[in-house]
């Protein structure tokens, strides 16, 4: 009897994980266009769970990029109690309500998991000749008009890097805001700005092309990925900024989260769903391509995440002027 009810015992995690399954297809919006960053990680997620076998259901990824992700999220917002609809999502589910007094939060949200976290690396064009952080620095304390650097959008990460870099550093530069990372790595490139800090995902095309380079990644760490790039250079030989004496550090987290509402065991199963996702050798490939930094948090871990995260923006968001008053 004692090892029927040890038996019983045993399976109760793997039936309390499975207590709810979707019973129609999984809608994930993406709150920014095809072909971006954001939309290559929830459509790399689409492709593991499906080759996988991970869902009964079919996942449908949606794109709604307007108002910076604002109408994704009101979207969200609306579906409470839907659990057949999720969003993936970045600092931007910070930035954007800060920055435009929107009226949703992603406490409205119910948090399911972060996947990763993205770096941000200072890229110029390849035949500048700045080869270190200080290069550039050291240029724009003499340049008239300012260097100029630019980025996603205004008031997004990339502003934030700028605007934090110039206070940082004691000097003046322009920012050049482009609807996503792709415009601003093609301006990069024909030397229309002198900078951008780009994701590795949004510049690495023009990188192995011999068109940009990397001075430093805004990161504590060095990158963790060695396998070559380009002829001579890994993700991990690229300095962090701080140790070129540009004290600016910057992640960017990816997650997951459901609209409000939805029960426990609702969220249990896509938690379940995404730890699988991560373990799938389609997301290490992804990981390694775009030399994202693996940091798997759900539960109490992802919201403790959120919560400390949320307070760093609104400070540096403060500190920038971004943050709206009206």
């Amino acid at each position: 009897m004692r090892a029927l009810v040890a038996a019983a015992v045993a399976v109760l995690p793997l039936a309390s994980a499975h207590a709810w399954e979707p019973t129609k297809p999984i809608e994930i919006i993406v709150p920014f266009p095809p072909g971006g960053s954001s939309d290559q990680m929830a459509r790399t997620i689409q492709g593991a769970i499906q080759k996988n076998e991970l869902a009964k259901q079919p996942i449908i990824i949606v794109n709604k990029p307007a108002a910076a992700g604002g109408e994704a999220m009101l979207d969200i917002q609306k579906s409470a109690g839907d659990p057949h609809k999720l969003i993936t999502t970045s600092s931007g589910i910070y930035m954007t309500p800060l920055a435009t007094k929107l009226p949703v939060s992603w406490r409205d949200f119910t948090p399911v998991a972060m996947m990763a976290q993205d770096a941000f690396l200072l890229w110029v064009n390849a035949a500048k000749p700045y080869k270190t952080a200080k290069d550039f620095i050291d240029a724009a304390r003499t340049a008239a008009p300012p260097l100029k650097t630019g980025g996603n959008g205004s008031k997004r990460e990339d502003h934030l890097i700028s605007v934090t870099m110039e206070q940082s550093a004691g000097v003046k530069i322009t920012y050049v805001p482009y609807q996503g990372g792709g415009p601003s790595s093609v301006q990069l490139a024909g030397g229309h700005i002198d900078a951008n800090m780009n994701n590795p995902a949004e510049e690495v095309a023009n990188w192995r092309s011999g068109a940009t380079r990397p001075l430093c990644v805004f990161s504590k760490k060095p990158l963790a990925y060695t396998q070559k790039v380009t002829a001579d250079m890994s993700w991990a030989d690229i300095p962090t900024c701080p140790s070129q004496g540009l004290d600016v550090t910057y992640e960017m987290l990816r997650g997951m989260f459901m609209p409000g509402k939805v029960t426990p065991e609702q969220q249990a199963f896509y938690v379940d769903l995404f730890r699988k996702v991560t373990e799938t050798p389609e997301w290490k490939a992804y990981l390694e391509r775009n030399a994202l930094v693996p940091d798997f948090r759900s539960g109490q871990a992802f919201v403790d995440f959120l919560t400390e995260d949320e307070r760093k923006h609104k400070e540096l968001m403060g500190k920038a002027g971004f943050i709206a008053t009206q």
